[in-house]
C-alpha cells in the first residue's frame, strides 16, 4: 500500500495496524516514495501460533506457575462442582 505523506499523518494507528497485520506500506512525497512502515522485529513463529495448543504448551513448560498458585485436578474440579450449585 502506498500513502502520501499527509494521509500518512491522519491515519498513523490505521497504519501501523495494517503493518502488524504483514502489510507493507510505503510513504510518498507527492507520488515519490520516500519511506517504508515495516514491523520493528521480525514476526516469530512462535507469535504467529499464537492460541495453537502446542504453543500454549511451550510456553506454559518455560513459565511455570508458582508453588502457591497450583492446583490438582481433584481441587480444580472440587470448585467447579461448588460453582455449579451455587447457581442452584
Amino acid at each position: 500500500m502506498q500513502v502520501n505523506i499527509f494521509e500518512a499523518k491522519n491515519r498513523l494507528s490505521q497504519l501501523i495496524k495494517s503493518v502488524q497485520a504483514g502489510e507493507e506500506v510505503v510513504i510518498a512525497n507527492r507520488g515519490e516514495p520516500v519511506a517504508r512502515l515495516v514491523p520493528a522485529r521480525e514476526t516469530s513463529s512462535a507469535t504467529s501460533d499464537t492460541g495453537n495448543a502446542r504453543a500454549i504448551l511451550h510456553w506454559l513448560e518455560r513459565h511455570p506457575l508458582p508453588d502457591y498458585a497450583r492446583r490438582s485436578t481433584e481441587e480444580i474440579d472440587a470448585a467447579i462442582e461448588q460453582e455449579r450449585q451455587s447457581w442452584d
